[in-house]
C-alpha cells in the first residue's frame, strides 16, 4: 500500500513506527559507538597510549557503564601473552650475560664433532 492509498489514520500511525524505530536504532547505534570506544580506552591502558578526549566524550554522553563484550576482551586479553612471553625472554637474555661463554663454546664444538662422525658413520659419502 503507498501512502496515498492510506488513509490519515494509518499514515500517522506509520511515521510513529518509523520515529519509534529511528529511536532504537540510534540508541543500538551509541550503545555500540560506547563499546568500541571502550575498548579503545581498554588498548590504550594496556599499551600506555595517550588518552583520546573524543573517546572520553563518547563514555561520557553512554552515561552508565559501558560493558565491552567478553569476545572482544579475551582478545584484548589474548593479546597481552605475547607481551609477556616477550618479557620472560628478555628475563633469560640477561641470565645470558652470567653465563660461561668459554664453556657454552665448548659444548656446541662437541655437540658438532659429535654430529659430524654420527652423520660418516651413516653416509658412505662423506
Amino acid at each position: 500500500m503507498t501512502t496515498t492509498e492510506m488513509t490519515r489514520e494509518q499514515q500517522e500511525e506509520y511515521q510513529k513506527q518509523l520515529v519509534e524505530e529511528k529511536g532504537e536504532r540510534d540508541a543500538e547505534f551509541l550503545v555500540k559507538k560506547a563499546e568500541r570506544a571502550a575498548l579503545r580506552s581498554c588498548l590504550r591502558d594496556k599499551y600506555r597510549l595517550p588518552k583520546s578526549e573524543r573517546d572520553d566524550s563518547i563514555l561520557e554522553q553512554a552515561g552508565d557503564e559501558v560493558d565491552v563484550p567478553e569476545e572482544l576482551l579475551s582478545m584484548v586479553e589474548g593479546e597481552g601473552g605475547e607481551e609477556e612471553q616477550s618479557a620472560s625472554l628478555l628475563g633469560h637474555m640477561s641470565t645470558l650475560q652470567n653465563m660461561d661463554m668459554d664453556q657454552m663454546k665448548e659444548k656446541a664444538s662437541a655437540t658438532v664433532t659429535g654430529l659430524r662422525s654420527k652423520a660418516e658413520d651413516k653416509c658412505h659419502v662423506m
